[in-house]
């Protein structure tokens, strides 16, 4: 035994072979690899590694000894692995969590089937006379996106789809066109939606339809403005029961002054039977009064040319729809359904005859201007609306055995299980075979919208800043689709991951094709300044169909079109052009849109966590590319502020914001809004400032705009950028300018459609005019300055104009130079101003409450409560409802509609759009009116509350004072002859 070991105890004796080698060791060295074994790739049987045989010297330390396989060993080098702690997640987590997919918009899985051709779609896009671009709009819930699914169904083969869905379930599926998360929650569109598709009219000619179906709430009319500028024709949609509403009358206005083709639908026929329950002559009288609404709109807003632009039945440019039942007609199509059931009836002359005081007597079978006989009606009830009276009640009343001889007399046949189905079924049906396709609406705007050729001028001459005798204007004019490229963009829709945008416009000259070099003109780009331009390049190019696109190797003029790859420069609106035009044209862009309400809301986000301020700056970036009208800031403070319509919108955007561009928890301050400063009389005296190097004095006075100025220079009835004579002579004969005043206009401000102008006052006797145009640009970019900023809290000036009366200049140029006539500039129009007796002014709401009699008074109350008023009340026309309409400030319209609906228990429909800027009650500057924390501000103090609070919330010193911009020697003197008294 002694041999064994050596005298410290080590075998030294011969090493036997182990029976059984360890587990272990065995699978240990299985998972030895060696990449660069020449045998890797060898037969099955052979081992990776050979072990060296004999004994082995060399001495292993506990560390280096491997029982187990590494990770790396058991899964290979390129996957990576991730050891975790015990308990150091919830089992509910997972410890590699899976990739998300955002899934906001609902898309159709693959194309859905038609029932035409899309190769003979995209064959009509060829062929600019067939192509018909229209907009749906009107107020909320008149039945606009059901209207767009009525077509859908009639041109998409998805009824199977639909009928495996009973109650709420299919009419959700059926909101086509509503597409968004938010859309299908709320039961509202938001977004607007545009669809392409074939329809046919009355006489069987094929016709491609692009329509646009708008957002009806007063909160995204921004939608409504984006889309309109697009459109040859406007088809307005109006409930027969509520009529004309305010977002309706806003719509008319615009689309009138856009000088846009009006078709009026007059939609839910069936609620005048099923709901009021109105006799056939009743119901005439209701028609007409709807479409009397509209037209009256028409007159008060254009009254010199209201006469070509009247609606009437008889005209054919009004549709009578059911959208639930599926079924419209106008009076030429349902006077064809007489022609083609008894032959020679000439349906042109018979729908002439079907409208206003025409009667018919069934007796001597003759048409009359009075209905002086015993059983004479009038034409409409006896031929349009007692037979369809008569539909109705058959189909609503009778048993199967009664119906069907009924329905076989008109031709219509419904299967025996049919009849089984409810009464609204069995109606929809009946409608549905008697009244056939939609031809009538295919005719109404084939016959009143122009087609892109017609339309094309049009657009040129409102929008288009370049020539229009130039070889580009031409190429547009005509829809050429060989021209040069020329897409006018107006919307971006988000992709389905909400990373990129489609940008949404209509090609106006050429053809959009994928793979295209294309220069993007921005809303600044001018040939002075080519700043706001970028080059890029189209990925793909779509045919826009909301809930799935149709890809194409080019859409040609005249045609709506869906673009990726060059939203990169695109913020709201854009020009898409060819990198070069032939004979070395300029590119001229399309103006911006112009729209028909303000954002006057305002509230302030920051991120929880402060590390994710990009993360919420690209949000905000992107938030800005999907709402037209929604505006983005930073203040002096370093608030991030956010501007828009109304309280709804706003949700909208901050949901979008939260869950969609930025994914992250925000903190958002409570919802404050613009305000406005202006004056009330003229500066108490000339007020001067000297430039910093005491070379240069400049002497202003402010005063007050007459009224109507602003609202002529913001709506662009007079422009800066016109002739000088053009604009003088607008002041002289519309507001009795004298010559002189007129044409020494120099600037409206902050920018060329400011509601406040800047005048040269100064006599040529008195001052170097050579002399004064020298610093001319350089006044008038403080003058812009400071009616951006005024001095009560940073708020935009309003209906101010500020004089020159004096200047004094240094002879040599370097003394004068933009950083001295700037900064002084900028404060004799504050000093002038607030010698002027400043007030602040805040936007007020026109505000419209529908609802039944009996809870009009709580309307007021609520109204006094909140500093509103009611200006006018009245019951709606042929029905029980009752309409109040009246004036409250935004500040205090918030949580306005959830407070009256609780108080008339939900049956009121609250309608609020911006209207006007109203002088707040108060002295902003009263010191002797003392603000109290908790408080509500006295009525005069409410202008001295709303000023300090602002300066706290941006950061500015508490009060301010005239002393600030004056100079110290113009003080004292001021001081000493009591004009400033303790200001």
């Amino acid at each position: 035994m002694d041999d064994l070991y050596d005298e410290f105890g080590n075998f030294i004796g011969e090493e036997v072979e182990s029976e059984e080698a360890s587990e272990v060791g065995v699978d240990a060295g299985d998972y030895v690899y060696d990449d660069a074994s020449e045998g890797a790739g060898g037969a099955q049987g052979q081992e990776l590694m050979e072990l060296d045989e004999g004994p082995s010297n060399s001495v292993i330390l506990h560390e280096d000894k491997q029982y187990y396989p590494t990770a790396e060993q058991v899964y290979g080098t390129e996957v990576e692995t991730r050891v975790e702690e015990e308990d150091a997640q919830p089992l509910t987590q997972p410890i590699i969590a899976p990739v998300e997919q955002k899934k906001f918009n609902i898309e159709e899985a693959d194309l859905p089937p038609v029932f035409f051709e899309r190769e003979f779609m995209t064959d009509l896009m060829n062929l600019p006379e067939h192509i018909r671009n229209v907009a749906f709009a009107g107020h909320l819930h008149h039945g606009k996106t059901a209207f767009a699914d009525m077509l859908v169904m009639e041109t998409h083969d998805i009824s199977d789809r639909l009928e495996r869905r009973v109650g709420r379930k299919r009419d959700e599926q059926l909101r086509y066109t509503d597409i968004h998360i938010t859309e299908r929650e709320r039961g509202l569109s938001v977004k607007s939606a545009p669809m392409t598709m074939v329809l046919q009219s009355s006489k069987g000619k094929s016709h491609l339809v692009n329509f646009i179906d708008t957002p009806g709430h007063v909160n995204f009319v921004d939608e409504v403005a984006a889309a309109f500028r697009l459109v040859d024709g406007v088809c307005l949609v109006v409930d027969v029961v509520e009529g004309v509403q305010v977002n309706t009358e806003q719509i008319i206005r615009h689309a009138v002054l856009e000088d846009i083709p009006l078709t009026l639908i007059i939609n839910k026929f069936d609620r005048l039977i099923l709901e009021l329950k109105l006799p056939p002559k009743d119901a005439y009288f209701k028609l007409k009064h709807v479409v009397e609404e509209v037209n009256s709109v028409i007159a008060d807003t254009v009254p010199l040319t209201a006469a070509s632009k009247r609606i009437s039945p008889e005209k054919g440019n009004v549709l009578f729809a059911c959208t639930d039942m599926g079924w419209c007609f106008t009076l030429p199509s349902f006077a064809k359904m007489y022609t083609d059931t008894y032959g020679d009836i000439d349906p042109e002359e018979f729908a002439k005859r079907l409208w206003g005081d025409v009667f018919y007597n069934p007796k001597k079978r003759n048409f009359t201007r009075k209905g002086t006989e015993e059983r004479s009606a009038r034409s409409f009830v006896h031929f349009v609306l007692e037979p369809i009276y008569k539909l109705f009640t058959h189909s609503i009343s009778d048993s199967p055995a009664e119906l069907r001889p009924v329905l076989a007399s008109l031709g219509i046949t419904l299967k025996p299980s049919q009849y089984k189905a409810d009464a609204k079924e069995i109606l929809r049906l009946v409608s549905e075979q008697f009244f056939g396709p939609s031809t009538g609406f295919v005719d109404m705007i084939v016959r009143h919208v122009p087609s892109p050729a017609d339309g094309a001028e049009r657009m040129l001459e409102r929008y288009y800043t370049g020539p229009t005798d130039s070889r580009v204007a031409a190429s547009m004019k005509s829809c050429d689709q060989d021209g040069p490229l020329v897409v006018h963009v107006t919307k971006l829709y988000n992709a389905s991951d909400a990373k990129s945008f489609y940008s949404f416009g209509r090609v106006l000259s050429g053809t959009a094709r994928p793979g295209m070099q294309v220069r993007v003109l921005g809303e600044g780009y001018s040939l002075d300044d080519e700043e706001d331009m970028a080059m890029a390049t189209v990925a793909e190019v779509f045919i826009g169909e909301t809930r799935y696109n149709i890809p194409t190797d080019g859409v040609p003029a005249g045609n709506m079109v869906l673009l990726s790859g060059i939203d990169n420069s695109i913020v709201k609106s854009a020009t898409v052009v060819a990198p070069k035009f032939d004979a070395n044209e300029d590119a001229y862009i399309f103006r911006p849109v112009t729209h028909f309400t303000e954002s006057v809301l305002k509230i302030a986000v920051e991120p929880i966590n402060p590390s994710e301020l990009p993360k919420m700056l690209d949000g905000l970036r992107k938030i800005n590319k999907s709402y037209p009208l929604i505006r983005t800031k930073v203040e002096e403070s370093g608030e991030h502020i956010i501007l828009g319509t109304g309280e709804l919108y706003m949700d909208c955007v901050l949901h979008d914001l939260r869950k969609l561009y930025a994914d992250m928890d925000l903190k958002v301050s409570d919802p404050v809004t613009r305000f406005c400063e202006t004056v009330v009389e003229t500066s108490a005296t000339k007020c001067y400032a000297i430039t910093p190097n005491k070379k240069n004095k400049i002497t202003m006075v402010a005063e007050q705009l007459e009224k109507g100025i602003s609202t002529d220079i913001e709506s662009g009835a007079v422009k800066i950028r016109d002739p000088v004579r053009k604009t003088a002579s607008f002041f002289e004969e519309k507001h009795g300018w004298d010559k002189l005043a007129a044409r020494s206009i120099w600037a409206f401000g902050p920018d060329d459609q400011g509601p406040n102008i800047l005048q040269d006052d100064t006599l040529p006797t008195e001052v170097d005019k050579k002399l004064l145009n020298t610093v001319k640009e350089s006044i008038k970019q403080g003058f812009s300055w400071a009616s951006r900023e005024g001095p009560l809290c940073e708020e935009p000036i309003r209906n101010t104009k500020f004089r020159i009366t004096d200047v004094a200049l240094a002879s040599e140029a370097i003394s004068r130079g933009g950083g001295q006539i700037i900064p002084t500039s900028r404060r004799a129009c504050y000093s002038s101003f607030l010698m002027a007796s400043p007030r602040l002014m805040e936007p007020v709401y026109s505000v419209s409450v529908t609802g039944p009699e009996d809870s009009y008074m709580e309307v007021y109350n609520v109204l006094a409560r909140r500093r509103g008023h009611v200006l006018s009340d009245g019951p709606v026309a042929g029905t029980p409802l009752y309409r109040v309409n009246g004036l409250l400030p935004v500040i205090d319209s918030f949580g306005f509609e959830t407070d009256l609906r609780i108080r008339t228990q939900g049956s009121s429909m609250v309608s609020m759009v911006f209207d006007s800027w109203n002088i707040v009650p108060g002295d902003p500057l009263d010191r002797e009116q003392v603000v109290r924390p908790l408080e509500q501000a006295s009525t005069q103090g409410t202008a001295r509350d709303f000023v300090l609070k602002t300066r706290r919330r941006k950061g500015l010193s508490e009060d301010v004072s005239v002393r600030t911009f004056l100079e110290p020697e113009f003080y004292r003197s001021l001081m000493e002859s009591g004009l400033l008294g303790d200001m």
